[in-house]
Parts: structure tokens; sequence; C-alpha cells
């Protein structure tokens, strides 16, 4: 037993004994025992009111010395005082530091509660999002920010990993990014940055690579045209060196192999600034893609006779095709999907390689799948396919015809469709691209002729 506990029973007797001898002159013993008790209550509630009144005010009062119990306590309550007004300090401290950093941020941060209300915000939030401290702070962000994007995003379960683009507050002409995370016992945190002039340099550069693709195709067209002429003369030249009239190494004329190789270079250029202009449409065209009825089974074939066409018996290609599943969109676009991703496939797989297209419906929606045999792709150039020119093996791609827009065009024209590009591969081992595409736009044989 503790030594003060052991002391204060002491005292208790002490006081019982105290008050029965007192009242003993009295024949009154148990009056006097009585009378003892309460004096040891007594001089515990003056210790307990000498606590709470210190309590209540620390820095007005002191605390006296105390015996017994009430030294312990009286040392253990001024001790857990003392640690608390040292932790209290340190979380001002922390707190000030916090909001000179998200005073100095630029991006707009707002913390929500379990039911979506706005506990906090920092001072970029009241520029950005026109929120007001006292008017503002416990009403629900979605009747603030009334965007139906906003609200759908917010109610989604997949906040944490994407982020949305909206307007911003009315007459502000801002385009804001929003991100919304969560934490704690159903915190959130908002963040919303200013992207318009990203999106006013995006759109300079698409404006730019477009008008720059217009202009240039003209006098390539003309270059083209001279050199399909120069090519018809060079073809009679050779016929004159085959024939002895003039002499060279190879029996063709001196100019034959140059000639030939603009043509190529002319060729490959054409083909680039026609997927910048389809690229660049892409990008200007509304977010999402018309709902006319395609028929996919019939484009995949069209674009599978393409592919051999480019394979030239190389390799081989095998389609698993759900011919009674159809899709709702936009032909050319759905067109350029499939021919980019075949193309791409037959450029990165070696001859005698293997090549499977599937068409398949799925729960979630329908789903396109192109896997090949080819070199594969390494981990790191994964999350940089779907950028404009990058190729994951540079020499293969100018060697084979790439222009390192392919996937570019894949990815926009998906987005338009409301469809997702993944991409799964190992180097050595294959590649495999598949588009995902909402069960919404999807549409069976089934269901037209029910329809119908």
């Amino acid at each position: 037993m503790n030594r003060a506990l052991q002391a204060e029973l002491l005292r208790l007797f002490g006081y019982a004994c105290l008050g029965s001898l007192l009242a003993a002159p009295f024949d009154a013993p148990l009056v006097g025992l009585c009378l003892g008790l309460l004096g040891f209550i007594w001089h515990h509630l003056w210790y307990a009111a000498a606590l709470l009144r210190w309590l209540d005010a620390p820095k007005k009062y002191e605390l006296p010395d105390g015996v017994g119990v009430w030294r312990d306590i009286y040392t253990g309550s001024y001790d857990r005082w003392k640690q608390g007004k040292k932790r209290k300090r340190q979380l001002r401290a922390i707190v000030s530091e916090f909001r000179a950093s998200t005073a100095a941020l630029p991006d707009a941060a707002v913390v929500l509660d379990a039911d979506g209300c706005i506990s906090w915000f920092n001072e970029a939030a009241t520029s950005l999002l026109e929120l007001e401290g006292s008017r503002d702070r416990g009403i629900r962000i979605s009747h603030l920010i009334r965007h139906p994007e906003f609200a759908a995003y917010l109610a989604s379960d997949d906040t944490d990993k994407t982020g949305i683009e909206i307007a911003g507050p009315a007459e502000s002409g801002r385009i804001l990014w929003i991100r919304v995370i969560a934490y704690g016992q159903g915190q959130k945190l908002l963040i919303a940055r200013d992207v318009t002039k990203m999106k006013q340099l995006e759109q300079s550069r698409r404006d730019f690579v477009a008008n720059a693709s217009h202009e240039l195709r003209t006098p390539l067209t003309v270059l083209r045209g001279y050199l399909d002429m120069m090519a018809q003369e060079a073809e009679s030249d050779d016929v004159a060196v085959q024939a002895g009239d003039k002499r060279h190494d190879d029996g063709l004329a001196p100019w034959h192999a140059p000639l030939q190789e603009m043509r190529r270079q002319a060729s490959r250029m054409q083909k680039i600034i026609a997927d910048l202009l389809k690229l660049a449409n892409l990008e200007a065209s509304s977010r999402h893609a018309s709902d006319e009825l395609v028929d996919i089974p019939a484009l995949i074939g069209a674009s599978l006779e393409e592919a051999m066409v480019l394979s030239d018996g190389q390799h081989e290609l095998v389609a698993h095709v759900d011919e009674t599943l159809n899709l709702r969109g936009n032909q050319a676009e759905l067109h350029s999907i499939i021919s980019n991703l075949l193309s791409n496939a037959l450029r990165y797989t070696p001859p005698q390689g293997k090549i499977e297209i599937y068409w398949e419906n799925r729960r979630n929606g329908a789903l396109l799948r192109v896997c090949d045999t080819g070199i594969g792709i390494a981990p790191t150039d994964l999350p940089r396919l779907t950028e404009r020119f990058y190729r994951a093996d540079t020499a293969r791609s100018r060697e084979t015809g790439g222009t390192g827009l392919g996937l570019a065009i894949v990815k926009h024209a998906l987005e338009r469709h409301e469809g997702q590009l993944k991409i799964h591969s190992q180097l050595g081992q294959g590649s495999e691209f598949a588009c995902q595409f909402p069960s919404a736009r999807t549409l069976t044989r089934d269901a037209l002729a029910k329809a119908g």
C-alpha cells in the first residue's frame, strides 16, 4: 500500500481516537467518534476546495503545501498542469506554423468533416473558391461549388487517385483543378489549383501545332508531287543505264537512291502531319463523341486486313471477336484506335510473332484488347507511352515508320468515348493494350433488335 494512504489511515484513526477522548468525560464515546470523523472529512473537503479553486484559476491562486495524500495530489496536478502548458505552447507553435505555411500556399486548401461541411480553409481558398470565414464555415462544400462533375466526383470512392477540372466561380474566368483526399475519421482535404495559365499554354501549343501542320501540308504536297515526277524520269534513266547508254556500278542512275530516300522521308513527313492534324482535331472536339451505332466486328475485320498488308505474311494475326457486340461512338475515331493499336503491335513484334485482338462483353462494359509476343516495354517507359513523340524504342520505331503519335491518338479518342487505356507489358514477353468502354456505350444485337 502507498505510504501516503497508510499515513491517511493513521490520520483517520487519530481523528477517531481524539474525538472519543474528548467525549469521554461526557460519557458519549459514539458522539465523539462521529465528531472525529467529521473533522477528518472537513480536513479533506478543505484541501479539495483548494484544489478546485486552483484548477479554475491556476494563475490567480496558489496550491497550499498539503499534507499526506494531498501533497501527492497537489504535486501530480501541478506537474501535469506544467506539462499541459508546455504541450499547449508546442501545439500553438505548430498551429501558427501551419497557418503561416498554408497562407503562403498558392493552392486552396479546405478541410471537410465527415458530412462534407467546411471546417477550415486557408487564404487562397478565399480568392480561388470565393469562400468567406464568417459566412461559409460549417456549410456543405457541394452547396458552394455547384458543378455537376464536382458533385459526382465528391460522391465517388476514387477521389484519392484522381482530380477533376472545372470552371471557377462565375465571372472569374478561371479553370480549377480539384482533388479531394480522405484522412482521419471520415475527414477530407480539398486541394484546388488554378490551372488557367497552363490550359492557355496547352491551347496555344495545340493551336500552333494545328496551324503549323496546316501550313506545312501544302508545300509538302507540292514537294511530293515534284519528287514523284522526278522518280518517273529516274526510272527512264534506269532503263537507259541498263541499256548501256550510261555506266553505273549497280545498273541504276546515280540519282536514283537519293531520290528514293527523299520520297520515303516526304511520305513519313506527310504521315506525321496527318497524325498531328488528327490529334489536334481530337483535342479541339467536344468532350464526348457522338452516339452513332458502330459495327465494331466489321471495323476489326477491316483493320485486320490493313494489318495483314502491313505485315506481308510475317506475323500470325488472330481475332477473338464477339460478333453480337457493337458500340455507340464515332466510327472514324474507333477505327483509328483499332488500327493504331494493331500497327503498334506489328511495329514492335519481330517476324513470326503472334498478335491477337479480342473484343469482349464484360460486366462493366466492352473490352478491346490487342496482345502481342513482341519485345515488350520497360516499366520506366510505361507511364510515358501516350505522350506525343515518345518512343520506347526510338530506333525501331523510326525504322518501321512510326510517328510517335499513335498511342496519343488512341488515348484522346478513348477519352472522347469515356474509355480508359491500360497497358501491361514485360520485356521480352510481349505487351497487352486494353481499351475499356463504359456499358452505357455498348449495345448487343439482341438489345438492338428489341429496341427496333
